[in-house]
């Protein structure tokens, strides 16, 4: 375990190796599952505001769900809300592009230059997942077999889950956060090399 203030970090984080591998999976993350994609309080207001702008990039699927059941809804086995599902399957924000590949209508959105966030925090750090409790935050590595072809890549590009989730954790914690993180890292990866 790795604290740094008050929060607490697996240590699969800096030992693991992640890199997406849209090619391989065909975005997998956004229609597989039970649950949409996690949203803390702050971000319901968010896609609220910015829904108008990414209405335009989704699927008429998508919309026609949104407009019946919502952005998004509280998950009770979850504990938490999270965006809305097409048929308890592709979260609602899901398109496809010319080579079949899942990806972020919201996202989209962001890249055209329409809105400026890029997406739920949650989809933005995955694989690592939050639970923030009263003193401390806990910060995990989800393993999904989904994300195989992943781990596969993060191998052999050697990255770090905490690399690839770099920018993700810069939004969430900031940038002095990240860098004790991967001062710790690199301090471990030093002693493994010595122990060799």
């Amino acid at each position: 375990m790795i604290a740094i203030d008050n929060i607490l970090l697996s240590d699969d984080i800096i030992a693991e190796e992640f890199a997406c591998n849209l090619n391989a999976c065909k975005g997998a993350c956004c229609y597989e599952g039970d649950f949409g994609a996690p949203l803390e309080d702050s971000e319901l207001a968010t896609l609220e505001a910015v829904y108008p702008a990414v209405k335009p990039f989704l699927r008429q699927e998508g919309i026609d769900v949104i407009e019946r059941e919502g952005l998004y809804k509280y998950y009770d086995a979850a504990e938490e809300n999270g965006t809305t599902l097409i048929e308890g399957k592709a979260c609602v924000f899901a398109i496809k592009d010319e080579l079949g590949r899942w990806l972020c209508g919201i996202e989209a959105a962001y890249r055209a230059g329409k809105i400026d966030w890029k997406k739920p925090l949650s989809c933005h750090l995955y694989p690592i997942r939050i639970d923030e409790y009263e003193t401390y935050h806990a910060v995990n590595y989800d393993t999904w077999s989904i994300c195989s072809p992943a781990c596969e890549a993060g191998k052999q590009q050697k990255i770090k889950v905490y690399q690839f989730a770099k920018d993700a954790l810069i939004r969430k914690y900031g940038l002095d956060f990240y860098e004790k993180l991967d001062g710790y890292a690199q301090l471990q990866n030093q002693k493994q090399q010595n122990n060799k």
